[in-house]
């Protein structure tokens, strides 16, 4: 029995269990890593997946998107695949994201911030409903970007406060062109 405010939710699938080969052989699947879900993963069970993709040898792809039907080609392939994938968002493709007529000046880089905020909501949204474990991430920003990364760290913020987790899986701060001192 569903309630009328849980139908609008779509269910999530229960992981698969391991096969009689992989408890026989001892081999874990990365379903069983704690805390992995459908869906978005944060903090320790991001981390979790992470070490043990590495333990095992396999690479967690990484898309920069910047449409939704960019963001759902790649969680539709992880489906196919039963894989986690990490969708994410460089500073140019999240301004693509909310639409390239919205002002984004520099030093404020207002459709960039929206792009990349809406762009982890919507993947927060549908994630779940392709039953595999995703990861949101920032690409590449740059000290000139820097009010991109502010402005979706205040979006962390926001969403902790009130969801007990960030928005974002990740970011990533890149400041390789700055000199070394």
């Amino acid at each position: 029995f569903r309630s009328s405010s849980q139908a609008s939710q779509p269910r999530q699938r229960a992981p698969p269990r391991p096969t009689s080969q992989q408890l026989i052989s001892g081999t874990m699947a990365f379903w069983d890593v704690p805390g992995v879900k459908a869906g978005v993963l944060t903090g320790d069970a991001a981390w979790n997946m992470y070490k043990f993709a590495k333990e095992k040898g396999f690479a967690i792809p990484a898309f920069n998107c910047t449409s939704t039907s960019s963001v759902n080609a790649v969680l539709e392939a992880g489906k196919k695949l039963n894989r986690p994938v990490t969708i994410q968002f460089s500073e140019g493709g999240a301004a693509f994201f909310a639409g390239k007529g919205l002002p984004n000046e520099k030093g404020k880089l207002q459709a960039s911030i929206l792009g990349a905020v809406c762009g982890a909501h919507y993947v927060r949204q549908v994630a779940p409903a392709y039953g595999i474990p995703v990861f949101v991430h920032s690409d590449h920003c740059a000290k000139k970007l820097l009010p991109w990364f502010d402005g979706m760290l205040e979006a962390d913020e926001a969403f902790f406060a009130k969801h007990g987790e960030p928005l974002f899986s990740s970011h990533m701060l890149d400041l390789s062109e700055e000199p070394d001192v």
